[in-house]
C-alpha cells in the first residue's frame, strides 16, 4: 500500500516536469545550410523486394544536389528479388552504388556487416543511415547536416509507422510518444540513444572507433556505435522535427512486431540509466499500482487512471503538433489499452529461451 503510493506520488512527479520540459524547453531546428557537403547514404537490404523500391524513391525525390550525394546499397544476402529490384532502379543513375556482400569484416554480423563494408567505399566525411523499409522526407539531408555543428559526431532524427490502419497507427502514436519522451531529455545535453534507420555520423567519429566491425557485435548495432563514438567525446543531437521524420511500414505480423519489439528491449538494455528509470516507471504503472486498487474505491480507482490518461494524452497531443500531425480522440484511450497488453505481452515474450530472429536469421 506505503509502496503503492509513493510510486504514484513518484510518477507523476516525474511525468509533469517532462511535460513542462517538454512545453518551455523547446529547441528549434532549421534546414538552412551555409554549404553543400559530399554526403554519402548506406543502406543494407535483405529480402526487401517488396519495400526497398518505397525507399529509393523517397532517396531521388531529396532536396538535395545529385551530384553531391551517394548512395550506397548492400545486398546482404536477399533469397528473394531484392538485387534484381535494385539492379533495375538504378540502372540509369551513376550516384548509385550496389554491392554484394559475401564475407564478415571483423566482429561485424548481419546488418552491422553490410554497413561496415558500404563505409569502406564512401567517399564523404558524412554518412546517412536509413533503413530499406523507410521513407525519408526530402528535407532529410539537410535537415540532418543543420545540426551536425563543430564536435557533433552523431545526428539523430525520429521515425514513425506509416499505414492507415488501426494497428498502425496506434505503432505510429506509440513510437512517437517513447521518442517524444527521449526528446525531452536529449534538449537537456544529456545522452539517450539513436536509431539506424534515421541516423547520421561524422567520418571522423566512425573511424575513430574503428568502425563496426571493431566494437563487439549487438543485435542493436545503431546503438552500440552511438555509445562509443560518444566514449570518444564526441557530441550527439536528437532532432524532433517534421523535416526529419521518416516513415517505416509496419510490420506485417504480430509475430514480426513481437521480433521487432524484443529486439528492442535488448538494446534497451543500453539505455542510460535516468532513460531506464523513466520507461520502468511508465511500463510498471499497473502492475505496481494494482494491490492499491484492491483497497480503495472504484472512484478512486477511475480518478487515478483518468489522470494518467490525461497527462498521456496531453503529452502525446503536444508531440504531434510539434509534428503537423493528430489523431482523433478516441485513439488516445485505445493506445493505453495497447500499452498495457503489448507490454505485458512484450515482458512475458522477453524471457522466453529463444534467440530473436531478424531478417531471417537469429541471434
Amino acid at each position: 500500500m506505503i509502496v503503492s503510493i509513493a510510486y504514484f506520488i513518484l510518477y507523476f512527479s516525474l511525468f509533469l516536469v517532462l511535460l513542462a520540459l517538454l512545453v518551455l524547453n523547446r529547441k528549434s531546428y532549421t534546414s538552412k545550410l551555409p554549404h553543400q557537403p559530399h554526403i554519402s547514404i548506406l543502406i543494407a537490404a535483405r529480402n526487401e523486394e517488396h519495400t526497398i523500391l518505397r525507399c529509393l524513391h523517397a532517396i531521388e525525390a531529396l532536396d538535395y544536389p545529385k551530384h553531391k550525394m551517394e548512395v550506397l546499397l548492400a545486398d546482404d544476402a536477399s533469397t528473394d528479388s531484392t538485387r534484381a529490384v535494385i539492379d533495375d532502379f538504378i540502372r540509369d543513375k551513376p550516384h548509385y552504388t550496389c554491392i554484394t556482400i559475401t564475407q564478415t569484416l571483423g566482429k561485424a554480423k548481419g546488418k552491422a556487416n553490410a554497413l561496415a563494408h558500404l563505409a569502406k567505399i564512401a567517399t564523404s566525411d558524412y554518412f546517412f543511415y536509413t533503413d530499406a523499409d523507410i521513407a525519408v522526407p526530402k528535407e532529410w539531408v539537410q535537415a540532418m547536416l543543420s545540426e551536425m555543428k563543430e564536435g557533433v559526431g552523431v545526428v539523430t532524427g525520429i521515425t514513425t509507422i506509416a499505414g492507415n490502419g488501426f494497428f498502425a497507427k496506434l505503432q505510429a502514436m506509440d513510437w512517437l510518444y517513447a521518442l517524444g519522451l527521449m526528446q525531452v531529455v536529449s534538449d537537456l545535453g544529456l545522452r539517450v540513444t539513436t536509431m539506424g534507420n534515421n541516423m547520421l555520423l561524422r567520418r571522423q567519429a566512425y573511424e575513430q572507433v574503428g568502425g563496426f566491425e571493431s566494437i563487439d557485435f549487438s543485435i542493436t548495432e545503431d546503438i552500440a556505435i552511438f555509445n562509443e563514438v560518444l566514449k570518444r567525446g564526441w557530441g550527439f543531437r536528437n532532432i524532433y522535427s517534421p523535416h526529419v521524420l521518416a516513415l517505416s511500414t509496419p510490420a506485417p505480423t504480430f509475430s514480426a512486431f513481437l521480433q521487432q519489439r524484443r529486439r528492442w528491449m535488448r538494446g534497451s538494455m543500453h539505455l542510460p540509466l535516468y532513460m531506464a528509470v523513466i520507461f520502468i516507471l511508465h511500463s510498471a504503472y499497473y502492475p505496481v499500482l494494482l494491490p492499491f486498487f484492491t483497497y480503495t474505491s472504484v472512484g478512486v480507482m477511475l480518478t487515478i487512471f483518468s489522470i494518467k490518461l490525461f497527462l498521456q494524452s496531453l503529452y502525446l497531443h503536444l508531440c504531434l503538433r510539434r509534428l503537423g500531425r493528430s489523431a482523433r480522440w478516441y485513439m488516445y484511450f485505445f493506445l493505453e489499452l495497447y500499452l498495457v497488453i503489448s507490454s505485458i505481452i512484450l515482458i512475458l515474450y522477453f524471457f522466453l529461451p529463444i534467440k530473436t530472429r531478424w531478417k531471417g536469421r537469429k541471434y
